[in-house]
């Protein structure tokens, strides 16, 4: 993720990264939200939110303070404590809509996670994939050309792999 408003402005694909708190990454987003917002809806760029990355896609947190980008109607929520927390490890997905970010994506796939919180969109249409952990969460979201992931590809082995392929695939579109 580029945090320099001029070269982000020459960018054909935005990742939204996904490592830290909701607090510190609106932070850091905040410099360039302008810039980002415009990119997103004006010229439609495609972007991919990861883990953290996905969560400040909402307007904000129960983690704490921070305003996210607001792209998305809801909340980022808590996993339940009755389950492990945070979610470290390999889960599938439940696909619920193919999506572009999917392509080749099978339910018997595994990808890692690594988070405490999840987000809550109030317009369950987005949802495009979801994965069980003591409660069944958004795992995959998209709305155009804005996809997220809960979980991280790049650490997912051959599955991640084929969602990384996948946006560059969106990207090149």
């Amino acid at each position: 993720m580029c945090f320099d408003a001029n070269n982000l402005k020459k960018s054909s694909g935005i990742d939204l990264p996904g490592v830290g708190n909701f607090m510190a990454g609106s932070e850091k987003i905040r410099k360039i939200k302008d810039v980002l917002l415009n990119l997103i809806f004006d010229d439609q760029v495609p972007v991919l939110g990861i883990c953290l990355g996905v969560q400040v896609l909402f307007w904000g947190s129960d983690e704490g303070f921070g305003e996210g980008l607001g792209i998305f109607s809801g909340r980022v929520v808590r996993l339940p404590r009755f389950v492990k927390v945070p979610h470290m490890g390999w889960n599938n997905l439940k696909i619920i809509k193919q999506t572009p970010i999917l392509d080749g994506i099978d339910e018997k796939d595994y990808f890692y996670f690594a988070h405490s919180y999840y987000v809550s969109p109030e317009n369950k249409d987005i949802v495009a994939a979801e994965t069980e952990y003591g409660v069944n969460f958004p795992s995959v979201i998209f709305s155009g050309n804005i996809f997220g992931v809960q979980f991280h590809p790049e650490k997912s082995e051959k599955p991640g792999e084929q969602i990384i392929r996948n946006f560059v695939k969106i990207i090149k579109h």
